[in-house]
């Protein structure tokens, strides 16, 4: 005999209630919900308003509002009744299930029915149900039984439902109505369990230059709960959602992106609200529970786009090996010659044709929040064919508290076109607080004081040599 038995009992679908389970009625469209809208936000939030029309009787009256979501937070919720005041509200989350309705029988009696495997006879008997706690324990008669995980049919028949079970998430609330008669009620509440991120599909035609993209909104609902014919509104930006009190001292840092190369100072025309933009769907859609759903809302053909290849060297080591460049994919997303729109956050997939004409995977990426008129560099993957190898020639230590180090990058293209790779070198070790470049073969960007970038052209199936000598001081 096993004792973790809720399967003869509880997993399998077998139970029979004496009576149905209280349910709130819903509308004609099979659910209690009104006129719905759902603002989603990207960070697993939502804010929920449902306009409910109740028939409302004078004085005390309670309210059930079945069909919220189950990943309600109770404490933001709202309800605007005109001629009435909220007096009390509760939100019954304890949901109707075999499990939940043997946990809430403890102490009771209920009514077992065996079957005979051999002949299909029926028995009945009653039972009080003592715990569930890894199993089912019962006192039939005179004697405790642990229900057995055996496949054995048994049935359990309860004499009623409590009524703390709901079939759905019901908020119930208490109000107090100044009169009588129908009225439009607004319950407004956040939620999480809802998120959306914004998708690319990205088809790059290298001989034109150019590229077209679809962007494309993801919507996740995981809150157990289905909204009906919804107006949705949805807003990109990283919006304050407070703290849970319990890690308000742990460092939580942000994802390094570095597609973005240029932030855009461009005003992207859609409708702003506070630091965000708001990207309103153009119809009503029902967003069902454990469901992705995805809409358009970016269609661009034969943007500005090049192709090409970045390597990074940490601060002066040399590689064992020649190792790859990255692929980049560089366009804009600027009103004149790029997407012209701003771009929430999401993933970057990027396609091209090959030789049959039939778009190919090869690679993709994350953006940030990207503002209109920025450029951006969309790393794709490990070029095959470019390679660079960083040689530390020489290092010399000059005083106390200086040194030279002369660096020597080769690069390799066995492609049979020409390639320019930015060459990156990058990681200054903090302890240095000066560091110069006395010579080098190829002039080069000072981007910043950690960063120093040379753009090398390397001919087809070919190489090229860059040197630089470096001073340190700490």
């Amino acid at each position: 005999m096993r004792t973790a038995v809720l399967a003869g009992l509880i997993l399998v679908p077998s139970y029979a209630l004496a009576q149905p389970a209280p349910q709130d009625p819903p509308s004609a469209g099979g659910t209690a919900q009104g006129d719905l809208s759902v603002t989603i936000y990207a960070n697993d939030l939502a804010l929920v308003q449902d306009v409910r029309r109740l028939d409302l009787p004078a004085g005390r009256t309670r309210q059930a509002f079945a069909d919220v979501s189950a990943a309600i937070r109770p404490e933001t919720v709202g309800l605007a009744a005109p001629d009435a005041t909220v007096i009390e509200q509760n939100f019954d989350y304890d949901l109707l299930s075999p499990s939940s309705l043997m946990q809430k029988a403890v102490g009771e009696t209920i009514t077992l029915v065996r079957t005979n495997p051999g002949t299909g006879a029926e028995t009945t008997e009653r039972a009080k149900v003592l715990a569930v706690n890894g199993g089912v324990v019962l006192q039939v008669g005179g004697k405790i039984e642990v229900l057995r995980d055996d496949g054995l049919p048994v049935r359990a028949i309860f004499d009623k439902v409590p009524d703390s079970l709901r079939a759905r998430p019901t908020l119930s609330v208490s109000l107090d109505s100044r009169r009588g008669g129908a009225r439009p009620v607004t319950l407004s509440y956040l939620s999480g369990g809802l998120g959306w991120s914004a998708d690319y599909v990205a088809l790059f035609d290298q001989a034109a230059g150019t590229i077209d993209v679809q962007g494309w909104v993801t919507l996740r609902n995981t809150s157990g709960t289905s909204f009906y014919n919804a107006k949705t509104l949805l807003v990109a930006g990283e919006v304050g959602a407070g703290d849970d009190g319990n890690n308000a001292n742990v460092y939580r840092p942000r994802p390094m992106v570095r597609a973005l190369r240029r932030a855009g100072t461009e005003t992207a025309a859609r409708e702003q609200l506070g630091d965000f933009y708001l990207y309103p769907l153009p119809e009503r859609t029902t967003i069902a529970d454990r469901q992705t759903k995805q809409v358009s809302f970016l269609d661009v053909k034969g943007a500005p786009a090049t192709s090409g290849y970045v390597y990074r060297a940490q601060w002066n080591n040399s590689a064992e090996q020649p190792e790859s460049a990255s692929s980049v994919l560089t366009f804009s997303n600027a009103a004149k010659g790029g997407l012209g729109d701003a771009l929430p956050a999401g993933t970057v997939r990027v396609y091209m044709r090959d030789a049959r004409g039939q778009p190919q995977f090869i690679g993709e990426n994350h953006i940030d929040h990207t503002p209109q008129g920025s450029d951006l560099a969309i790393r794709t993957g490990d070029a095959f064919d470019v390679k660079v190898q960083p040689t530390v020639t020489e290092r010399t230590r000059l005083s106390s508290d200086r040194w030279r180090t002369a660096m020597r990058y080769t690069l390799t293209n066995a492609k049979d076109k020409p390639a320019t790779v930015e060459l990156v070198q990058d990681g200054v070790p903090w302890w240095w607080t000066d560091t110069r470049i006395t010579a080098e073969s190829l002039k080069s960007e000072h981007r910043d004081v950690n960063t120093e970038v040379w753009h090398v052209p390397v001919p087809a199936n070919g190489t090229a040599t860059v040197t630089a000598t470096y001073e340190t001081r700490y």
